[in-house]
């Protein structure tokens, strides 16, 4: 069994993400989230919700513990989530992480323009590259 924590778990892509791996019998969700109450109807034999914050590093590496994959799609101060998930899961031994950040950021979209609005998602990868 795989078992994977969603970070942001109420998101529109998240929630998307929570379907497709449950359409996997062999995973197990962790959803971590602010508000757990918005989530209902998930399967309780394969869906563990537990509330909390990204920024706070005790919450995120109790969460962490016996997890296979963090999966992260968050909005707000980017590289700052991007430092808690990245030193939490050093502390707890996780090496395995998914971070959807915004399409379009590195002119992979055909006819449309890089917008500065994008710029945090665009230095995400960056910022995950100075946490090893």
């Amino acid at each position: 069994m795989t078992k994977v924590l969603i970070l942001g778990a109420n998101g529109q892509v998240a929630r998307v993400a929570t379907a497709l791996f449950l359409n996997h019998p062999d995973v197990h969700l962790t959803l971590f989230l602010r508000q757990p109450q918005r989530l209902q109807g998930l399967p309780s034999d394969r869906v563990h919700v537990i509330e909390g914050d990204v920024l706070d590093r005790k919450a995120l590496e109790a969460a962490m513990v016996g997890q296979d994959v963090v999966y992260a799609n968050r909005a707000g101060p980017l590289e700052q989530m991007a430092r808690s998930i990245v030193q939490a899961m050093h502390a707890t031994g996780l090496r395995r992480l998914i971070f959807i950040s915004s399409m379009g950021i590195y002119n992979e979209v055909p006819g449309q323009k890089y917008k500065s609005i994008l710029d945090p998602y665009r230095d995400q990868p960056q910022s995950l590259k100075h946490q090893s």
